[in-house]
């Protein structure tokens, strides 16, 4: 007699996705309006973390998009809310919880093992970093905890990431999903810089988050240029949303229109709208970073492109740059002074033949002088303990009560030196380096492939968060978007040539 198994009902990641986006829809609502829900402050949350729980533990996958789902919007009640900090760790929560779920399948061999090669400097560079939790002259373990976490509590994102994509499908349904989320924030992004810093921003800021309401000058033409946060909390988490959000567009249109998917037209305009959004930001910095983007995987494309995907990457480019031009061209056409006064900006402050221009000093001059200042510490041969000169630090002296060491400079590597010693910007070199090479060894192996742009994209966001920014400062790493992101692509990165040979 054969034995009926009781059927085994699959929700879609999509569904728990659309019914996150709702509770976040209305506690946001709440909290823009100033009206209180009608249940205890202390229920509802308790009440929501309980379901999301729950929710991540049944299915691990539906888990990773409710995690970047939260990390994305978890910036528009905490500043609506005096700066809660409740609310920043509920993210790390999540992701404790998506570990935990992901491991009891991993045990049971449901999800697949991978070995990357460049966790052995990384775990050498990790363990330095434990060494320096005791460092004598770091006032106190904690700062050696926030320093842990800021370095390496979403590594195993790239082991989430890695298991997360087993087919072409689940891929389009990542970069979809990712995308459409970035545009709706990019969508509020560009309305606040158009209306005012007032909107999406409540009327007392917590004086840390004065960066909510930024403005700067054009220095020649005196045009002010306020830079918008949309949900988040400063200006410069939104633009490195936006950097991100930029490359996977450019990355997953070419891919879809390689395989002659249609949802690639879809994909090209939200990277048009986050183009829009990016020139609208008003960040030096990220404007520059998506020009020189753009460039290098047009080229990269071409490059990677096998000959009967040639003429397919090449129109997937081509289109990607036309959505490109008419999201930034549509927006200076609606708003001419407030994109005309981001014009002035860029123009006075970049191009290198006005008195004006800030762009050598702050590509090399500012970045050099900072890692040369670590030296004039007394401490920098065996550095001050990890996490002293961390992001954060200002939450862990004002809440509890912690002397500061008053230390610190921008330069990444010279925060490397001052935290971890003059060892700190060596290991950090030894392990990114190996991370970039099995990278670019794997991007070889998809060469030819439909799913090279997407693998392009994600390398060349790697190399610029590892090199490029973190010699301008150690906040772009250790800021939690581009962290998570960071190893989550990766994960997918080192999982798409398996999606190949499929």
């Amino acid at each position: 007699m054969a034995v009926v198994r009781p059927a085994q009902h699959r929700v879609p990641p999509a569904a728990f996705v659309a019914g996150a986006a709702c509770a976040l829809a209305v506690a946001g609502t709440a909290a823009i309006t100033g009206q209180g829900l009608p249940v205890p402050s202390i229920a509802l949350p308790a009440v929501f973390a309980g379901a999301l729980g729950a929710v991540v533990l049944a299915n691990w996958r539906a888990g990773v998009y409710l995690f970047l789902a939260w990390l994305v919007v978890e910036d528009l009640p905490r500043k609506f809310l005096g700066n809660d900090m409740r609310l920043y760790f509920a993210k790390d929560v999540l992701a404790l919880i998506l570990y935990l779920a992901f491991w009891a399948r991993s045990l049971r061999g449901r999800e697949t093992r991978p070995s990357f090669r460049f966790l052995a400097p990384l775990i050498v560079f990790a363990a330095w970093g434990l060494v320096q939790v005791f460092n004598p002259r770091s006032p106190s373990p904690v700062y050696g905890l926030l320093g842990l976490r800021m370095y390496f509590f979403y590594v195993p994102m790239l082991f989430v990431g890695y298991a997360l994509v087993r087919s072409e499908r689940d891929l389009r349904r990542f970069l979809v999903f990712n995308l459409a989320l970035a545009a709706v924030v990019a969508g509020l992004g560009i309305a606040q810089g158009i209306v005012g810093l007032d909107f999406l921003n409540p009327g007392e800021l917590a004086p840390e988050l004065h960066l909510a309401r930024l403005v700067r000058q054009a220095p020649i033409t005196g045009a002010l240029v306020p830079r918008p946060t949309s949900v988040f909390v400063s200006d410069g988490r939104f633009a490195w949303y936006m950097l991100v959000a930029f490359l996977l567009g450019v990355g997953g249109t070419a891919c879809a229109l390689a395989r002659r998917d249609l949802r690639g037209l879809m994909l090209a305009a939200t990277t048009g709208v986050v183009a829009a959004a990016i020139v609208v930001s008003g960040s030096r910095g990220t404007f520059m970073y998506a020009l020189g983007s753009t460039a290098v995987l047009a080229a990269a494309l071409q490059w990677g492109a096998s000959r009967p995907l040639r003429g397919r990457v090449m129109k997937g480019t081509q289109l990607v740059l036309l959505a490109i031009g008419l999201g930034i061209v549509l927006v200076l056409v609606l708003f001419p002074e407030a994109v005309g006064a981001r014009w002035a900006f860029y123009y006075e402050t970049i191009a290198p033949w006005n008195p004006s221009s800030e762009l050598a000093w702050r590509v090399w001059g500012y970045p050099v002088s900072n890692l040369l200042a670590a030296f004039s510490l007394p401490g920098w041969l065996l550095g001050y303990g990890i996490g002293t000169s961390s992001l954060g630090v200002q939450y862990v002296t004002g809440l509890l009560g912690l002397p500061a060491l008053e230390i610190g400079v921008e330069s990444g590597y010279g925060t490397l030196i001052l935290e971890l010693g003059i060892l700190g910007p060596l290991l950090w070199l030894l392990w990114t380096t190996a991370l970039v090479r099995e990278g670019w060894a794997v991007l070889r192996r998809l060469r030819g492939s439909a799913l090279f742009p997407v693998g392009a994209a994600v390398l060349w966001f790697a190399f610029l968060l590892l090199f490029p920014f973190t010699l301008g400062g150690m906040q772009p790493y250790q800021n939690f978007i581009f962290n998570a992101y960071l190893w989550l692509l990766l994960g997918i990165l080192f999982r798409l040539p398996a999606l190949v040979r499929r």
